[in-house]
């Protein structure tokens, strides 16, 4: 019997922002322990701009192509997706048809499924960023017409459940929307406002849509409003609590055997 897990991740083209997928698939890697590790990205954007710098990733498609090729047997695919969104549709629907060519072959789950996922996320942000008097903690989340979007407001409201009413979630492409926390700031006391991604890894949308110096970025238009905003441009691949709730899904996952 030869075993396999495939780290999935949608993949990113900023050289520092890749230091967050680094990370998690570094202690995922670890997690796997004599089981043969390999990586993938689901974006052929990326994958296509990786190339053209020189440097060739598996779609997730390749990855098993390869594992076949070298006689696995049992593949666990461990998505880095932090919802059940399109990309982790997607990565179902492509994972199909390899069925049929393993003993087994498991989709694992991204990192927020349920209830107790969001309350473990909070407690460990809540750690990582801890309240500050009179400053407001906006995490910038990336957003979706999938219905997983409801994890965004979920997460909010477990915050302030937990005694964090400062912090608030906001999207780019879904909703809360940025007109939907700016109208919570201008309720709260307080002018300071820290902008935080709630994605993996700080990317084009944190560098651009979150902390940019585009008048259309959330830093310019609070500005704008009058709020003194700082950002730090850090992905929740880098956070210790974070690898570590990735560790724990891959050791869950491991655990009921593939």
């Amino acid at each position: 019997m030869k075993q396999a897990v495939v780290c999935v991740s949608f993949g990113t083209s900023v050289p520092a922002g890749r230091e967050n997928i680094t990370a998690v698939e570094n202690v995922l890697r670890q997690s796997a322990h004599d089981r043969i590790f390999i990586s993938a990205f689901t974006s052929p954007t990326i994958r296509r701009i990786l190339k053209e710098r020189g440097e060739t990733v598996y779609s997730l498609a390749e990855a098993l192509e390869e594992l076949w090729k070298q006689g696995v047997t049992e593949v666990l695919v461990q998505p880095t997706h932090i919802l059940c969104g399109h990309e982790y549709d997607k990565l179902k629907r492509e994972g199909e048809p390899w069925r049929d060519k393993f003993e087994a072959l498991r989709i694992g789950r991204p990192l927020l499924t349920d209830t107790e996922d969001l309350q473990t996320l909070a407690v460990e942000l809540s750690a990582a960023y801890p309240a500050q008097s009179g400053e407001a903690l906006v995490l910038f989340g990336h957003g979706t017409d999938h219905t997983a979007n409801m994890v965004y407001p979920a997460l909010q409201t477990v915050f302030h459940l937990s005694g964090r009413p400062d912090v608030l979630v906001g999207t780019v492409e879904g909703w809360p929307a940025f007109e939907d926390v700016l109208a919570q700031l201008k309720a709260r006391d307080g002018k300071n406002v820290h902008l935080v991604p709630l994605m993996l890894v700080a990317g084009d949308h944190a560098l651009n849509d979150m902390a940019g110096e585009d008048p259309e970025s959330w830093k310019s238009r609070l500005e704008a409003e009058g709020f003194a905003v700082r950002a730090t441009l850090r992905g929740l691949g880098l956070l210790p609590e974070v690898q570590t709730m990735y560790r724990t899904r891959l050791e869950e996952e491991l655990d009921h055997g593939t």
